[in-house]
């Protein structure tokens, strides 16, 4: 079995087990006649170790069986998702495991089940006391100082739910601190679409989006949004419906007492009912009648007959009423101004619609029937008033029960939503951002690094989000191949342009017959100097990798201008005249306009070994205080380039062998450069030079074994 099954399964069962602690806990709590209920207990522990949605799932099924013993269960299965919902919240910041936490989780569950479940059965029952465990001390409350049934009703539920969730809160506590953390984070249920990252990394992910910015939220929202609008249209739409159902109801019950009504009047005798009154024969009889049947249902709140004339409504039969003392016969009531628009019709005796009005004898639906004698002609008309009042207390009961069912669901169908969101797309694709924001370019290694961390993420959501990912990973492997090939490229053209530069310099140094590898010896001398300053920190903000790269590639160049000095001049065995060191001196110019022409020829990005070796070719002969050529510049006018190759120009000269010399011994070299530090060479760089004197050492007896080896 995979490890996802068993998760599943190990899920499953904890769900089971949970149902059962809420079924077992209710009915104990119940037949030990305990002020508890016990019944989310198990909820709370679901939510807690395997997540809000088992939580929820076992909410609900615990609500479908009480159910069947109270149908008006069904209506609290919201307090059941929201305590699910704050039991994994609170579970998984760590609430369970702290004073202040369990605290904060007891009051927000007491809120839930006493507060909100004291509204909705307010809601369905009416302002009443209620008839569950805490109506005694709702009783006791109002009794002693509170006025307010609904405000007594409401404590009462309040204090009796904080007993309970204390209870089931501190059963949660300690059944979580037996279980291992390793048992509680086997038992979550996670939906992984790729390989799990690390809480950690999770964090980071989400710190680096702000959460008006996130996917999560912007679809949460649009879903949320979109349900809440659907709910509101259904809602809205079904409460129409209700209304219209009810209306229709009771005008079918008033046309029915209407019609009763009418056939107990004898309509013939109307106008001797209005002129004698109670003693017409059988007056009270009738009005008794009428009255029996005002009574016989609470929804009728009126039952009289009126004759509709120009001066008002002429009173026929007003039965009393307990808290009305009817009409006496022949009493005219004004018209209302809700059936002014009727006149026409009532005078002409004929039928009109059920009239809903709010005025003088409250808020009524009245249904008025025309009551016709023998002769055809209507005489009165037999009217019924029913109470808009419980027509809207069954529309509030009816749109409590709508919305409480479908909070629930709602919340259930966020949790799911939320929950496939994260682990189909929003995880998956933080995953992919998050490693692709770790591409390492510096290093094949790094490289291959980066397309392993890709490879190893295993996205598997059969959707666009994988087709993106195997994309994403085809086109990372394609890149770093690319790469990798063009840093090999880059590498031979690197070693091509080294080699070539060598070439020229020792084709422009083989004229001079005695110098050896003075370009090869003056590039390391370069090297070395550089390295020092380096690890010294001296000019650290000029010695960056490009600058080091290019000084030393381009060192060998720095003689390029003796291209133009004739070989006699350069293996002339003794000592230069005026005129012919003039022309020497020449190779410093020449050399930097050979550079420049080359620079012209390439691009500004591929110019930089150039320019610097045209700094080192013209300016390598200036001097520390300006005595040098060919401009005469001091100090730090002279490119820094040009003033590691002044040290290690001189120093291979000093020590090699020309025709017109003997090489210097290497002590006697190196004093002649600590000599020259701040007169001919830049102190700094001459420090450097001499405190690296083991590894000039080196170069210079190799540099000796070679003269020595040659023919």
């Amino acid at each position: 079995m995979s490890n996802a099954n068993r998760r599943l399964g190990r899920i499953i069962l904890l769900s089971v087990i949970g149902f059962a602690l809420n079924l077992v806990g209710s009915r104990f709590a119940l037949a030990a006649n305990l002020p508890l209920f016990l019944d989310s207990f198990g909820t709370m522990l679901v939510a807690a170790i395997c997540g809000v949605i088992p939580g929820i799932l076992v909410g609900f099924a615990t609500n479908m069986v009480n159910v069947m013993a109270d149908p008006v269960s069904l209506y609290y299965g919201v307090l059941s998702v929201l305590i699910a919902v704050f039991a994994a919240f609170f579970a998984r910041r760590g609430y369970f495991g702290k004073i202040k936490g369990i605290v904060i989780s007891i009051l927000t569950f007491t809120a839930i089940g006493g507060g909100l479940g004291s509204v909705i059965t307010w809601l369905l029952y009416g302002f009443g006391f209620g008839e569950g465990i805490s109506a005694p001390l709702a009783h006791y409350f109002y009794g002693h100082g509170m006025e307010s049934v609904f405000w007594a009703q409401f404590a009462a539920d309040l204090l009796i739910d904080l007993l309970d969730k204390t209870v089931s809160v501190l059963i949660c506590v300690l059944v979580l601190r037996l279980l291992s953390q390793k048992f509680k984070e086997a038992s979550y249920l996670y939906g992984w679409r790729q390989k799990p990252l690390s809480v950690k990394k999770q964090e980071s992910m989400k710190r680096r989006i702000s959460l008006s910015k996130s996917l999560r939220s912007k679809v949460m929202v649009c879903l949320s949004v979109a349900v809440l609008l659907i709910a509101i249209v259904v809602t809205g739409v079904s409460y129409v419906l209700f209304y219209d159902s009810m209306i229709e109801q009771q005008k079918r019950l008033g046309f029915g007492v209407a019609n009763v009504v009418s056939s107990n009047v004898d309509a013939n005798k109307v106008d001797q009912y209005l002129a004698e009154g109670e003693a017409v024969e059988g007056y009270l009889e009738t009005k008794a009648h009428l009255s029996h049947v005002m009574n016989s249902t609470p929804d009728i709140e009126y039952v009289y007959v009126y004759k509709i004339m120009e001066d008002g409504c002429h009173v026929v039969f007003d039965p009393d009423t307990p808290d009305t003392k009817g009409e006496a016969p022949g009493t005219v009531i004004a018209f209302d101004d809700a059936f002014k628009p009727y006149l026409p019709a009532l005078l002409n005796g004929k039928e009109i619609e059920p009239i809903v009005s709010n005025e003088t004898y409250g808020w009524l639906l009245t249904i008025y029937l025309p009551m016709y004698d023998d002769n055809g002609e209507c005489q009165s008309y037999a009217g019924v008033d029913i109470s808009m009042k419980e027509i809207m207390a069954d529309g509030r009961v009816f749109l409590t029960k709508v919305i409480a069912l479908f909070s629930g669901f709602f919340i259930l169908i966020l949790a799911l939503a939320a929950w496939l969101l994260e682990y189909n797309i929003v995880l998956p694709i933080n995953s992919m951002a998050y490693v692709a924001g770790k591409f390492a370019y510096d290093s094949e290694e790094a490289r291959m690094d980066t397309v392993r961390r890709i490879q190893n993420l295993e996205i598997d959501t059969g959707d666009e989000i994988e087709n993106l990912y195997h994309a994403m990973t085809k086109t990372t492997e394609d890149t770093v191949s690319y790469i990798t090939d063009a840093q090999k490229k880059n590498d031979e053209i690197a070693r091509l342009q080294n080699g070539l530069i060598m070439v020229l310099a020792d084709l422009v140094e083989s004229r001079d017959k005695c110098t050896g590898d003075h370009v090869k010896n003056t590039a390391a001398y370069a090297g070395i100097i550089i390295e020092e300053m380096r690890k010294e920190g001296i000019y650290e903000d000029q010695l960056t990798d490009d600058f080091v790269y290019d000084v030393i590639n381009s060192a060998p160049l720095h003689d390029v201008g003796k291209i133009h000095v004739p070989d006699a001049l350069l293996n002339k065995p003794g000592r230069l005249t005026d005129e012919e060191f003039a022309r020497m001196k020449e190779h410093t110019t020449a050399g930097s306009e050979i550079l420049e022409k080359a620079i012209d020829m390439v691009s500004e990005s591929e110019s930089g070994y150039l320019k610097e070796a045209r700094n080192l070719a013209e300016y390598h002969h200036e001097k520390w205080d300006g005595s040098g050529y060919p401009c005469g510049l001091k100090g730090e006018e002279i490119p820094l380039s040009a003033r590691i190759m002044a040290v290690a120009d001189v120093f291979d000269a000093l020590v090699s062998r020309r025709s017109y010399k003997e090489g210097f011994p290497f002590e006697q070299a190196m004093e002649i450069i600590r000599e020259g530090s701040g007169s001919h060479f830049d102190p700094k760089v001459a420090e450097a030079f001499l405190n690296a004197e083991d590894e000039v050492r080196k170069v210079a007896e190799h540099r000796g074994d070679t003269e020595k080896a040659a023919p």
